[in-house]
């Protein structure tokens, strides 16, 4: 398993892991690294190491799970990172994947009744995420912002690492990968359905990622801000 420090070079981690870029992204990092560590590129440009470290270890590993780390960040700052995630699935991830999608069927035979049936999928998935990005950023980010900045940073007494809550978005992009690897048939050309499918892949990956960071870290801060309010509440 390798673990990202402060003396890590991005160079290094890119060769290792070059999905990273989108975590980096978020951080405003493009490539062209050059040799920099990760303290270097966080003096550069402002960012807490810690954070950032923290995410990338989460990303690249998933049994990562630091609780007395985690359990520091405000929730400002992860929905913060979890926004810029959310952007990044609305105006790249899948719009890429439709690209390469519509790419493929105006290559392919016109009759492939496969790849129509694995398009609408892709609609319904694509839905599905775009509702989840409505409702956090219209319901679920601003009320735990809204609790933080009423009653302050709380302390996670206990993160389980082992209990995710089950996420449907992340099962169906699961489904769509496999029914390409599965049930594809007919004629299509065959580098574009590969590329769809490395572009599902990169999608899945990173929603894996962040469902570990949604589940495991804000929504038992989440938990905790709603304790605390109803422990004042009761207090008064």
């Amino acid at each position: 398993m390798t673990i990202v420090n402060y003396e890590s070079k991005l160079c290094d981690l890119l060769s290792f892991d070059p999905a990273i870029i989108t975590v980096l992204n978020r951080f405003d990092i493009q490539l062209g690294v050059s040799d920099k560590t990760v303290t270097k590129v966080c003096e550069e440009k402002g960012i807490d190491k810690a954070f950032f470290t923290t995410m990338l270890n989460t990303f690249i590993n998933k049994d990562y799970f630091p609780q007395e780390i985690l359990s520091t960040f405000s929730a400002a700052k992860i929905i913060d990172y979890l926004t810029k995630t959310n952007n990044y699935y609305q105006y790249y991830q899948i719009p890429n994947i439709e690209r390469h999608f519509a790419y493929l069927l105006s290559k392919s035979d016109a009759n492939n009744s496969s790849l129509a049936i694995i398009q609408k999928f892709f609609f319904e998935v694509k839905q599905e995420l775009q509702l989840r990005i409505h409702d956090d950023c219209t319901t679920w980010f601003p009320q735990i912002i809204n609790l933080e900045q009423a009653i302050g940073h709380v302390t996670i007494a206990h993160i389980d690492a082992n209990i995710c809550q089950e996420d449907s978005i992340e099962a169906k992009v699961s489904d769509l990968m496999n029914m390409f690897i599965m049930h594809l048939s007919g004629t299509y050309d065959v580098n574009l359905a590969h590329a769809v499918l490395t572009a599902i892949y990169a999608l899945k990956k990173d929603i894996s990622q962040n469902n570990r960071i949604r589940e495991r870290i804000l929504r038992p801060l989440h938990e905790a801000l709603l304790s605390t309010q109803s422990e004042a509440n009761h207090g008064l």
